[in-house]
């Protein structure tokens, strides 16, 4: 046995390894991108029914609440505009 041999041996041993190391890898890639395009697919599930919930709140509970926000605020300013016509004066005579 020549250090030929040897150095072939090496070689093949090597590229074995890196041969099984490479399907080792791709395999625990394989099952990483499943376990993510489970979990992505639940994202986006979750995403789409908190876009319904909150277009929903935005429907029933925003708009009416600014309409009667806008209507309370319509009056007070009304109020205050007529209770300025019916305010003495301050500082009288000597003021």
């Amino acid at each position: 046995m020549s250090i030929e041999w040897f150095r072939d041996m090496i070689l093949i041993i090597c590229g074995i390894a890196a041969t099984v190391v490479l399907i080792i890898i791709a395999v625990l890639l394989l099952s990483l991108y499943r376990k993510t395009s489970s979990l992505l697919n639940s994202l986006k599930a979750t995403s789409s029914t908190i876009q319904g919930i909150s277009s929903y709140v935005g429907d029933e509970i925003v708009k009416p609440l600014t309409q009667a926000v806008a209507i309370i605020q319509g009056v007070r300013q009304g109020v205050d505009t007529v209770s300025k016509f019916f305010k003495k004066p301050e500082g009288g005579k000597n003021g």
